[in-house]
This record gives C-alpha cells, sequence and structure tokens, in this order.
C-alpha cells in the first residue's frame, strides 16, 4: 500500500477537473452499456492516479457503493418496486453464496501479494471483458433447471461473484445480470434492478472485511479524491445513459472489450 506521503503527493499532483473528468469519462462508459464503470476505474486508478497494491480496490470500492446507491432509486423508478420485491427469493438465492464470497473474498486479496494482486485483477479483467461481449452480443435464454438444482447453482454463482466483486472493488453487475437471466429467467431490466439489491449487502460486506486490516486507511487519506470521483462517475453515468443507442453495440462493445483487454496486460505487466 502506498505510504502517507505518498499519497500526499497524489493528491497535490492531481487537479480536481482532472480527478472529476477522469470519473465521468468512466461513469459515461459504464453509462452507455447500463453499468457503473468501476471495472474501467479500477486499471485507471492503479496506471494513471498511481494507488498501489490493495489502495485502489478499496477506492473503487467505495466509488462503486455511491454509485449502487444513487442508481436503485433510479432503478426503482424505471421497474416498480413490487415487481422487484416479488422477485425476493431470487436475491436471497444469490445473497446466500454472494455475501459469504465477498467476505473469503476481501479476506483473500488483504493477504495477496501485490504483484500477485495485480496478476489476479488482470485476469479478472479478462472474464469482465468476456460477460461483457457475451451478455451485449448475445440473446440469453434461461437454462430452466429444476428448483432443486436451481438454488445450489444460484449460491454457487453468487459466492464466485461475491469474491470477484471484493477483489476488484466493482459491485458485480457485469456477472450478475447475466446469472440472474440465465439461471432465474428474470428479463434483463428486472435483472439488472435484483442485481444492485444484491451488490448493495454485498460491498457492504466485503467493506467490513477490509475494515478489519486497517485497509480503510487510503479512504481517509484520499476522501476528497474519492468524493470527487464518485461525483464524476455519477454525472457520467447520468450521461451515459442519454447517450444509449446512440452508439450501436456492434461498434461499442468492442471497442470497450479492447479497452479492458489493454488494461488487463497493462496490469499484469503492472511493477
Amino acid at each position: 500500500m502506498a505510504t502517507d506521503q505518498n499519497l500526499a503527493l497524489l493528491r497535490s499532483t492531481h487537479s480536481a477537473p482532472v480527478v472529476f473528468g477522469a470519473g465521468a469519462s468512466i461513469g459515461v462508459l459504464g453509462g452507455m452499456i447500463g453499468l457503473g464503470g468501476a471495472e474501467f476505474r479500477l486499471p485507471l486508478l492503479i496506471s494513471l492516479f498511481g494507488f498501489a497494491a490493495l489502495s485502489p480496490v478499496i477506492l473503487n470500492k467505495a466509488m462503486s457503493l455511491v454509485v449502487v446507491l444513487v442508481a436503485l432509486p433510479a432503478r426503482l423508478a424505471a421497474v416498480p418496486a413490487a415487481e422487484v420485491a416479488a422477485r425476493w427469493p431470487v436475491a436471497v438465492n444469490l445473497l446466500a453464496g454472494n455475501l459469504l464470497g465477498a467476505w473469503a473474498g476481501a479476506a483473500w486479496a488483504v493477504r495477496m501479494r501485490a504483484a500477485t494482486l495485480y496478476k489476479v485483477l488482470a485476469a479478472l479483467m479478462v472474464l469482465m471483458t468476456a460477460a461483457l461481449v457475451v451478455t451485449h452480443t448475445t440473446t440469453l435464454d434461461s437454462l430452466a433447471l429444476p428448483l432443486w438444482a436451481q438454488v445450489p447453482c444460484g449460491v454457487a454463482a453468487g459466492f464466485g461473484i461475491g469474491v470477484v466483486a471484493a477483489v476488484m472493488g466493482v459491485a458485480g453487475g457485469e456477472l450478475l445480470i447475466p446469472t440472474i437471466v440465465l439461471l432465474f429467467g428474470e428479463d434483463i431490466k428486472t435483472a439488472g434492478s435484483l442485481s444492485l439489491l444484491v451488490s448493495l449487502p454485498t460491498m457492504l460486506v466485503a467493506f467490513a472485511r477490509y475494515s478489519r486490516d486497517g485497509s480503510f486507511a487510503v479512504l481517509g487519506t484520499n476522501i476528497r479524491f474519492t468524493t470527487i470521483m464518485a461525483a464524476g462517475s455519477i454525472v457520467g453515468a447520468v450521461l451515459g445513459g442519454l447517450l444509449i443507442g446512440v452508439f450501436p453495440d456492434l461498434a461499442l462493445i468492442p471497442a470497450l472489450a479492447v479497452i479492458l483487454l489493454v488494461s488487463a496486460v497493462k496490469l499484469a505487466r503492472h511493477n
């Protein structure tokens, strides 16, 4: 983790407009595909702003939490709360594994060497790329599993997604949405709302585990940086949502996939 002196240097060398602009750019990318953009934010925190080891994961998780809290009311306006509440068994099924996965993932991340963490993050970004491409370029149909198979598959999938979300500092919607569609047969819009409801307690559990090891120090030292970038991410996400349909998925998704893959290669080589 970067020292307090290095963190102070980071705050002094990056002006508020640069930080806000970076957050807004990421938010636009995420908003255009209906996500928070945390997968794009993580490599930027490392490569552009110079945060090291676990620090960018904690910062990314904090900003993802803010974006989810803002997005949830807007999402419930688009999909009635009663309709989402009626699907509570889906959320409970996923949370049964998701919460355990978040705790395990955070515990794993705090013990990992920096060099190993970068390689793990790179591999997970490749996974996110695959999920992005599959979700937005193919039609997902329900697997129509019987209940006796659906429940354990939901717990297992939730656990894996919880681990990924905790290690990367993301909300996990990139993986939750296709999982909800495939396992439970929900439409994409409802799946998006359910993913936010699952993500929120999952992120809080990951935060609780990170807080036990003093990992939160980076938030206290960089509260201004975090607030400004989170604000930029929210503004960008709103703008990106307004731009949905302006750029065809046939052009947008491959471009975003390339960005993620290039970022993954850079992370894997990062010292």
